[in-house]
């Protein structure tokens, strides 16, 4: 099993930055590759950003590429997502995801639904 638990959301101004984390605990957390997702309200859940269990693979939805940064430290059960040039389309509750069906695989999965473990989320809202 593995829990999930995101910080680092808040209210911020259109351009500023948050930079949110996930802490991880469970058996096998370092051979996860690891996703961000997020939902607006009335919105799908819609993908973010993923990295795979060495970080050596990245992938990012074209809505945030060059402006979100996904990284992770495996000693620290740890994945992060630095936001930067925040629009008020990315508000939104975030939520970080674990695949175990990838577990060790140079391959992210994009897909929500091959993702096995949710942490309950933190709320970014970008004011205008």
């Amino acid at each position: 099993q593995v829990q999930l638990v995101e910080s680092g959301g808040g209210l911020v101004q259109a351009g500023g930055s948050l930079r949110l984390s996930c802490a991880a605990s469970g058996r096998t957390f370092s051979t996860y590759p690891m996703g961000w997702f997020r939902q607006a309200p009335g919105k799908e859940r819609e993908f973010v950003a993923a990295i795979n269990w060495n970080g050596g693979r990245t992938v990012y939805a074209d809505s945030v590429k060059g402006r979100f940064t996904i990284s992770r430290d495996n000693t620290k059960n740890t994945v992060y997502l630095q936001t930067n040039s925040l629009k008020p389309e990315d508000t939104a509750v975030y939520y970080c995801a674990a695949s175990y069906a990838y577990s060790g695989s140079y391959y992210v999965p994009r897909d929500l639904e091959k993702y096995d473990y949710w942490g309950q989320g933190t709320q970014v809202t970008v004011s205008s």
